[in-house]
């Protein structure tokens, strides 16, 4: 598939179909996701994948907010994998006080003008969603605002790890239509959001 067709047909898929993604087909769009820009080439993220039943249904029963979602009432198009994207901030302090970095004084987290750790594991996101695309699925992006620690203490991350959300992959549903914002909302015109040369 062309890059500008992959680009354009990417969006936010919520209903998949009750089949499995093949191992190397995860591993081919992990894979690309890795090779996001890095800060120093410090890679400091990983990617927990939950791509057994049980650990999926862990996963929304853990983080399901009691007043807002009840995963079981839509189990029929959940999809079968998640994968949680964690960045590695000490990856990045540590990398800048190597010797052909330390020169630029980023071996705190206060001297970085932004946080590459988060920035670099967003870029690694969007490949993903992108490679799920260009392989025939669909891909999510979505927060965890409920149940983060406890997920995360089941399973066994270490501390200087975080979540930076979840990405949902799967054959799209048949049924499954754009919803939300994108819907309600249009998407801001070239002319408005680029400023040539100055504000």
């Amino acid at each position: 598939m062309e890059f500008t067709e992959v680009v354009r047909r990417r969006r936010m898929v919520r209903t998949f179909e009750q089949r499995p993604v093949p191992r190397d087909v995860l591993e081919r769009i992990l894979d690309i996701a890795r090779r996001g820009p890095s800060a120093g080439f410090s890679q400091g993220f990983d990617f927990v994948v939950l791509d057994q039943p049980d650990r999926v249904k862990e996963f929304w029963s853990t983080t399901a907010h009691p007043d807002f979602h009840d995963p079981d009432q839509r189990d029929d198009v959940l999809p079968p994998v998640i994968v949680i994207p964690m960045s590695n901030k000490r990856a990045y302090l540590s990398r800048y006080s190597e010797g052909d970095k330390a020169q630029f004084g980023l071996q705190t987290e206060e001297t970085w003008p932004v946080p590459f750790w988060t920035i670099d594991t967003g870029m690694a996101v969007m490949l993903m969603l992108l490679a799920a695309v260009d392989l025939g699925l669909g891909g999510w992006y979505f927060g965890i605002p409920y149940g983060q620690a406890d997920l995360m203490q089941r399973l066994g991350v270490p501390e200087d790890r975080e979540p930076i959300g979840a990405v949902a992959i799967g054959y799209t549903h048949p049924d499954d239509r754009p919803t939300g914002s994108s819907q309600t909302r249009r998407r801001r015109p070239l002319d408005e959001l680029v400023h040539w040369n100055g504000w």
